[in-house]
């Protein structure tokens, strides 16, 4: 797990970290499937209490990777919510629609590709 990765004053740093080191213990053909099944370039714009953010990617389309800062080449959908929001999200408190509706999460981009994100932090964490 690189430490590279995370960012301090963030609770998500740890559940991004989790991400990588999920998506590493894929086999080639699990990532293949994960791929195949969601096509996309996510960008995960967080900002925390401190009003201070940072962007990771989460790159489903080409590589099967996460990593820190802007997507390269260009995200499909960008997500812009909270350090709390993306923490929810992933326990489980919280899903994606509903966060939306309530104005919790914003997106820019393909907003179906938005819906798979639970996916993603579903099939990452049954990995860890």
């Amino acid at each position: 797990m690189s430490d590279d990765i995370k960012a301090p004053g963030f609770q998500s740093s740890e559940l991004i970290a989790g991400l990588e080191s999920a998506f590493s213990k894929y086999s080639d053909a699990e990532k293949q499937a994960q791929i195949k099944k969601t096509n996309g370039i996510f960008e995960l714009q967080v900002t925390n209490d401190a009003k201070e953010s940072v962007t990771w990617t989460i790159d489903m389309k080409k590589t099967g990777t996460v990593y820190k800062g802007k997507a390269q080449p260009k995200s499909d959908v960008t997500i812009i919510l909270s350090d709390e929001t993306l923490m929810d999200l992933a326990s489980g408190k919280l899903n994606g629609q509903k966060a939306f509706m309530t104005g919790k999460l914003k997106t820019r981009g393909n907003m179906m590709l938005a819906t798979k994100l639970d996916t993603v932090l579903k099939g990452a964490k049954a990995k860890l």
